[in-house]
Formats: structure tokens, C-alpha cells, sequence
């Protein structure tokens, strides 16, 4: 006979398809142009908002002057991702399995300290997912504007709506089983990369041939310049204060750096070196469209939206490629690509938190359910988790870029602070070639990353970096509290004596619980029987006289041979503490084994927990913390019960009509 699926499983099945065994794993190894194209979109898709994101702080305090200021930092912010790229092409080199920061802070200074990193990364990829997703759509909703205008401004209110229905699909394609390898994933990082080349191209050449255009400073919506509008304003305006907030924001542009060195294992061989020629040419990527944005910022004076709709980088598009045929399908390729290669970087996270999850759980610091694959060879909680947390900030920003941005940058230089940091106590302890120049470029790499991480959450503290700062160390206490607790659990099983399996019980006792006559019941005393005990004893605790009196008639009537059925009053309607003192009573001897065997009957499951109560857990939980005492479950499936009185029903009124 083929047994029935569960209608749960037909759904997931429908759904995610048919499961894969786990002889189905298998991890296809990188090329380094793959590996470039796969790993590094969320990296080189941060460019599209990094330099806006310093002009949202600069543009309302200095006005004009903003555009001259933000050349120097963006400069700054390169001089930060040399440093990085530095100690990071040491990381891939040293540890060659995926896990990035999280593995170099285990190996160096223990699963405890590396909890810090953990954490970091889990926001990290948490914020990736909202910030990539939200920027993403705001390269589609600014496409529309700018080929649209005015007319189409209602599009803003589709910004939440749409990243969220982003996120369901990436949730739901990871559940299947989608796999970040591959050309297919390649391909967005390629065209947005050929976009921007585009972009810079068309702009060198209506530069030197001085037809580059400038925007509109005074738009309707785009944000009011401050100051007086003018380049003085830049030495009465420009706090160190200012330049510091401004150089927090423009930090999100290094995000997803750690992208490769959580991925090394997916190279081909030889790992390490591999990973660091690919490391080297993303940052060079990175470092070039960010200047190369900023710079085009600088010569057109493109000016962030309140709404964050047009997007500073479709303006230069719309302005460079110009308003021709030619030109407006230049801006929708770029636009187009740049969305693609944002959603493609929240796809990243879909990957590295599930698998990151797994690492910490592993050792035994996150709940163990998410080492666990799922029908699609998936780590589905991880992936579920991942899902729920970033809608969850997406709704709370209302998938606003800038109220999400400053969440950002503090997750991420805490891992690169936690690399920089194991790496240092990692070439302390080994006397090799070049170790001096090691520890410096990874002590100064440690050094500026905590800077930025102390920048950030002063400067952005009130603008939601505030929500970091006190989930960081209520995050690493709840990790270390929930390995504390494995540990303890398995010192408790670990510490059984010698002779647990010799029977110390010279009487063994069956109780069944007893709330009705029905199907249920009976096959629990069929069970009880089974076990050939010294005695069973059938109960029930009366809380209705009335009810009582009832059940005893139809146990009378149910002829269950010489088992007798025990009426126990239970007045204050605790049954749970009486059914705890009448065992305790029997095992005063302690030469008695109680087993005590409770009826459960499993309805749809549905309206089954709507309809009924599910007391049978409740009532084992409580009975098994009691010595001498093991408490089962007996199931009854009441639907199947049902559906086969219905064939039979069915059967029977079939022959009497034959016969009739």
C-alpha cells in the first residue's frame, strides 16, 4: 500500500518541485571571470549609491560647494578600500574555506570572540538584502521618471510594494534551489559594468568636446541646496563633523569587499591564489565607478531626490546619453542593468547567511535546525529567516534607501575589523617571509575599520545606526547564551551512570489516561496490554460529576474486560498536579517503573488546533521530569479514522442497493 502525503508536503512539492537527495550536492567550481561576474555584484553594484549617498548629506548644508567636497572623499574612501583590498588578498590566502571573518576570528581567538564577527555578518547580509533590493527598484521607478517625467511621480508609492515582492521571489527561487554559480549569474555584473564603461566613455567625449550638460540644481524635488550656493560656504558649513558624516555614507560603497573571501571555496584550484586575482580585480572595478561617479557628479551636478527617485546615477545617464532615440536606449540598457546587478547582490545574501548560519551553528551558537538542508537541498530556515528579518526592515524604512543606508557600514567594517585583527594575531604567532609587512597593512586595516565603525555610529546614531549599536552585543550575548545552553545539555546527557541500563524496577505499572470511550482509548489499552505489565490501572480526573458518571457508563458498556476505570477527583480543576501526586504516591517504594500512556488524538491540522485542545505534550513534559516515570504518546489520526468510515459507509450502501 502507497502511503498517503501530507497535504503540507503536496503544496511544498508543487511549489519548490520534486526534493533532491543529498547524492545531488555538489559544488561547481569558479572560473576567476565567473567568480568576478558571480561573487563581486554586490560589491560593484554598491557604486550605483555611494557617491549619492554622500551628496544627501552634504547638498542640504553646503549647497553647490558639496560637489567640490566630494571629490576629496570619495579619494578618502578609495585610500580605505587600497587598505582593505590588502588584508583581504592576505585572508584568501590564509584560510581557503568559506566563512570569511567569522572563520579567521574562530581560529584565532575562539568561538566566543568570534561571535562579534558572526553578528557582523549576519547584519550585514540581513541590511544587504533591504538596502540592494530598494536600490534596485529605485533604478526601475527613476527609469520611469526620467523617460515619463512629472506625470509618472505616483510610481514612488510602488517603491515598498515592489521590493518586497523582490524579496519573495529571491526567497522562493533560493527554496528551489538556485545556486550562485554559473554564467547566468555572471552576466548582470558584465552588463552593468559594460553600462557604466558606456556611460564614462559618451561623458569623456562630451566633455572634451565641451557639450557636457548640467542639471537642473533648483528641480522640483531634488533636495534644497544650503548654505548660500556658493564655494565659501564650503569653509563656513564643512564641519569635521559634516565631512565625517558624509564619509560614513559614502563608506556603503565598500560593502560586499568580504564577498570573495566568504566564497574562496568555490574557486577552482589553486584556491588562494585564485580568489586574490579576482579580490584585486573587483576592487579595482569598485574604485574606478566610484570615482568615476562621483566624478561625473562633480561635472554635471546631479542632485539626490527627496524621494530618492531619479537616482543621482540615472540623472548623469539621461544627462550624457541625451534626449535622442539612441540616447534614451542607452539609459534604459544602464538602468535595466543596474537594477539587475542590485537584485543580483541581494542574491548574495540568499546564499552567504544560510551558509554562514550553518557555520555558527555547527558549533553549536545558532539553533541546530539551520545545519539542516531542505527538500530542495537548501538551507530553508536560514533562507526563511533571511526573508522574514530584511521585509521586516524593508517595511520598517518603508524601503527607503537613505533611512536604511544607516544601518549599513557598521556590520560590515566590524567583520573587516574582526579579519584585520585575527590576521594580525595570525602572523604574530608564525615566523614567515614578510611578516612585518603583514602585520602592518592588517593592523592599520583593523585600525581605520574600527574608526569607521566609531564614525558611523556617532554620526548616524540618531538616523538608525542606534538600532545596530544595541542589537550588536544583545546578538553576541544571545549566541553565546544559546552555546552555553548545548553545552550545558550535554553535560547532562554525558553525565548518566554506569548502570542505566540494568533494570532496577521490580514492578512495573501502566497508567492510561482516560477523558473519553472512544477509538482513541481503546487502542491505548490494546498498547498497555502489549507491554505484559504487573498491572494496569485506567484513569480519569473529574472535574464535571455529571461527565464522570457518563464516561463510567460507557466504559461499563465498552465491555474492556476486568480493567476498571478510576474516577479521581480533581475539585481546583488542576489535573496535570493531581495526575503528578497520585504518581508520586505509587512510587513512594521506589521500587515501582510508572509508564504512563496518553491518548492524543491528531485532528486536520488546520481547524484541528482551532477546535481542540493539544494537552497530551503538556502533560509528558511535566510527568518526565518525575524519576521512575516515562511518559508515551499514543496517536489516533481521527481524519484517516473518518475517511475510512466514509469508504466503508460508502461500500456498505452500495450492496444494499445491489441486493435491494
Amino acid at each position: 500500500m502507497e502511503l498517503p502525503e501530507s497535504l503540507a508536503y503536496r503544496v511544498k512539492r508543487r511549489l519548490l518541485g520534486k526534493p533532491l537527495v543529498t547524492e545531488e550536492l555538489s559544488h561547481e567550481k569558479l572560473s576567476n571571470p565567473v567568480a568576478l561576474g558571480v561573487l563581486a555584484s554586490d560589491c560593484i553594484s554598491s557604486s550605483a549609491y555611494g557617491s549619492e549617498a554622500m551628496l544627501t548629506i552634504l547638498i542640504p548644508v553646503i549647497g553647490i560647494a558639496a560637489f567640490t567636497l566630494l571629490l576629496p572623499v570619495t579619494l578618502a574612501i578609495l585610500c580605505v578600500l587600497t587598505l582593505l583590498t590588502l588584508s583581504y588578498r592576505d585572508v584568501v590566502m590564509a584560510y581557503t574555506r568559506a566563512g570569511g571573518s567569522y572563520v579567521v576570528a574562530r581560529e584565532n581567538f575562539g568561538p566566543n570572540v568570534a561571535q562579534v564577527a558572526a553578528v557582523a555578518l549576519l547584519i550585514d547580509y540581513i541590511v544587504t538584502v533591504a538596502v540592494q533590493t530598494a536600490a534596485g527598484t529605485t533604478a526601475l521607478l527613476s527609469l520611469v521618471h526620467l523617460l515619463g517625467g512629472d506625470a509618472y511621480n505616483w510610481v514612488d508609492s510602488y517603491q515598498l510594494p515592489i521590493s518586497l515582492a523582490v524579496v519573495l521571489l529571491l526567497c522562493w527561487g533560493n527554496l528551489r534551489g538556485i545556486r550562485e554559480a554559473g554564467k547566468a549569474f555572471a552576466l548582470p555584473a558584465y552588463l552593468f559594468m559594460g553600462g557604466m564603461g558606456l556611460l564614462f566613455a559618451v561623458a569623456g567625449i562630451r566633455l572634451l568636446s565641451g557639450d557636457l550638460p548640467h542639471a537642473d540644481v533648483h528641480a522640483k524635488g531634488a533636495l534644497a541646496l544650503g548654505g548660500a550656493g556658493n564655494h565659501t560656504s564650503l569653509l563656513m558649513g564643512a564641519s569635521v563633523f559634516l565631512v565625517l558624516k558624509a564619509f560614513a555614507n559614502g563608506g556603503t560603497s565598500l560593502t560586499g569587499l568580504e564577498a570573495i573571501s566568504n566564497g574562496v571555496s568555490a574557486f577552482r584550484n589553486p584556491q588562494g591564489p585564485n580568489a586574490r586575482k579576482t579580490l584585486v580585480a573587483m576592487s579595482v572595478t569598485l574604485g574606478t565607478l566610484v570615482l568615476g561617479v562621483s566624478g561625473l557628479a562633480y561635472l554635471t551636478h546631479s542632485l539626490p531626490f527627496g524621494s530618492g527617485n531619479p537616482s543621482v546615477l540615472s540623472q548623469e545617464a539621461s544627462l550624457v546619453f541625451g534626449g535622442s532615440w539612441l540616447g534614451q536606449a542607452g539609459l534604459v540598457f544602464l538602468q535595466l542593468a543596474t537594477a539587475l546587478i542590485l537584485y543580483t547582490g541581494a542574491n548574495t545574501s540568499f546564499n552567504g547567511f544560510p551558509f554562514l548560519a550553518s557555520f555558527v551553528a555547527e558549533d553549536s551558537f545558532l539553533p541546530r535546525q539551520l545545519t539542516r538542508r531542505g527538500h530542495r537541498l537548501a538551507f530553508s530556515s536560514g533562507i526563511l529567516t533571511l526573508t522574514a528579518v530584511s521585509m521586516a526592515l524593508l517595511i520598517g524604512t518603508d524601503a527607503r534607501l537613505d533611512s536604511l543606508l544607516g544601518l549599513y557600514a557598521i556590520g560590515v567594517f566590524t567583520g573587516f575589523f574582526m579579519a584585520g585583527t585575527g590576521l594580525v594575531k595570525h602572523h604574530w604567532t608564525r615566523r614567515e617571509r614578510g611578516r612585518t609587512a603583514k602585520l602592518i597593512v592588517n593592523a592599520l586595516a583593523a585600525t581605520v575599520s574600527l574608526g569607521i565603525v566609531l564614525t558611523f555610529a556617532v554620526t548616524k546614531f540618531t538616523e538608525g545606526a542606534w538600532l545596530v549599536v544595541v542589537l550588536f552585543p544583545v546578538g553576541v550575548w544571545a549566541l553565546i547564551r544559546v552555546n552555553r545552553r548545548y553545552r550545558e545539555e550535554a553535560e547532562a546527557l554525558a553525565a548518566a551512570p554506569a548502570d542505566t541500563t540494568t533494570p532496577l524496577y521490580r514492578r512495573q505499572v501502566v497508567y492510561i489516561l482516560v477523558d473519553r470511550v472512544d477509538l482513541a482509548a481503546l487502542k491505548a489499552i490494546r498498547y498497555a496490554r502489549s507491554l505484559r505489565p504487573q498491572e494496569i490501572r485506567a484513569v480519569h480526573f473529574m472535574i464535571d460529576s455529571r461527565e464522570a458518571e457518563k464516561l463510567a457508563a460507557q466504559w461499563t458498556d465498552a465491555q474492556v474486560g476486568d480493567l476498571p476505570l478510576e474516577i479521581v477527583q480533581c475539585p481546583d480543576r488542576r489535573i496535570t498536579r493531581a495526575l503528578l501526586e497520585l504518581i508520586h504516591r505509587s512510587t513512594t517504594d521506589r521500587r515501582s517503573q510508572i509508564t504512563l500512556l496518553i491518548p492524543e488524538r491528531n485532528y486536520s491540522p488546520v481547524l484541528g488546533r482551532l477546535l481542540h485542545r493539544r494537552t497530551a505534550d503538556h502533560i509528558a513534559r511535566a510527568v518526565g521530569k518525575l524519576p521512575h516515570v516515562v511518559a508515551t504518546i499514543v496517536p489516533f489520526d481521527v481524519v484517516e479514522a473518518h475517511e475510512e468510515l466514509a469508504v466503508a459507509e460508502a461500500a456498505g450502501a452500495r450492496l444494499s442497493k445491489v441486493s435491494g
